[in-house]
């Protein structure tokens, strides 16, 4: 079992999730948000999600988890004798700095601090901060207590000590850690993300295929070999000879693919209302809510899945 005590700043969907990360895994954690009306909701909603995450093995005793999550009155409080704090406001370059100087002011010796920023590099926001070797983004799929991985991408001055130590924590905390070398604008996970969205974008734009095919195409097809391999395992095992030939094979497609799309045009305002009419006769409006804690749930189960057939819900081992 784990130990010490975490820091959450921020109690949102992902604030609070963070905090139910941490508490899961024997961490004392102590939460922070300047809205009361934002903090006041952390420790419901996590009793709620940790009784379905007990039923499907993928939590312990609830009222022991929810015993080490306070709800802390100032940053101050919050941070002291924090070993690890996790940034997780509002994602605006100003947000990020107003809230890192005040840390940084607060920050106990040899903390490191991970901000869940989602594509803003943190030396956007830590440059000014006097402890700023110690800051570096940890960035989480949401929600984090369902989807492990987690980006953890230094700034120039991040020291590797605090990548190291932010590293080990997120493994003990059952994350799965993705480190980058080096900055770049959203990270591995929503550059990936990007291209893939606004390949759809283009495709429904032009007049290939309605949103609910292009969905399943990913949904009933990529997406099944992608919720356990990535993309360069998937193609080194689709062709005889592994992934240098599946390059010798397909790459000249591939590029001429790319080159189709040397100009990429923005989502243009009409796609977009298009879109939203389509998918607002799929599901409406009031739905939407519903509809997340369904894809929640699935995902739950998902992860219990993967737990009971590879050990855990990471990636299964390829040894």
């Amino acid at each position: 079992m784990s130990g010490g005590k975490v820091a959450i700043v921020g109690a949102g969907l992902v604030g609070s999730a963070w905090a139910l990360v941490f508490a899961r895994s024997g961490f004392e954690v102590s939460v922070f948000d300047p809205s009361k009306e934002v903090s006041d909701r952390v420790l419901g909603w996590m009793a709620q999600e940790l009784s379905s995450l007990h039923d499907l093995g993928l939590a312990g005793n609830v009222d022991e988890i929810l015993s080490r999550v306070t709800l802390a009155k100032t940053l101050a409080e919050a941070v002291e004798d924090a070993i690890y704090v996790q940034e997780s406001v509002f994602e605006t370059v100003e947000a990020k700095i107003g809230i890192s100087m005040d840390i940084d002011a607060l920050l106990p010796p040899d903390a490191c601090v991970g901000s869940s920023s989602s594509g803003i590099p943190a030396s956007k926001f830590t440059e000014g901060c006097r402890n700023r070797e110690r800051f570096l983004i940890a960035h989480p799929v949401n929600p984090p207590h369902l989807v492990p991985v987690v980006e953890l991408v230094p700034a120039p001055w991040t020291m590797p000590k605090a990548v190291e130590t932010c590293r080990a924590l997120m493994a003990d905390i059952g994350q799965v850690p993705v480190q980058l070398k080096r900055e770049v604008d959203g990270f591995i996970l929503n550059r990936l993300q990007g291209a893939l969205l606004n390949e759809a974008w283009a495709l429904y734009a032009e007049g290939y295929a309605d949103l609910a095919d292009i969905d399943a195409t990913v949904s009933q097809g990529l997406g099944l070999r992608w919720s356990f391999m990535g993309p360069f395992e998937t193609i080194d095992l689709n062709a005889p000879g592994g992934i240098a030939d599946y390059a010798r094979r397909l790459s000249p497609m591939y590029h001429q693919m790319a080159l189709s799309r040397r100009d990429p045009a923005r989502w243009s305002n009409e796609t977009v209302a298009a879109a939203e009419k389509e998918r607002r006769q799929s599901l409406k409006s009031e739905d939407l809510g519903e509809r997340r804690r369904w894809r929640d749930h699935k995902l739950a189960q998902l992860s219990a899945f993967k737990t009971r057939v590879f050990g855990s819900a990471k990636e299964p081992s390829q040894s």
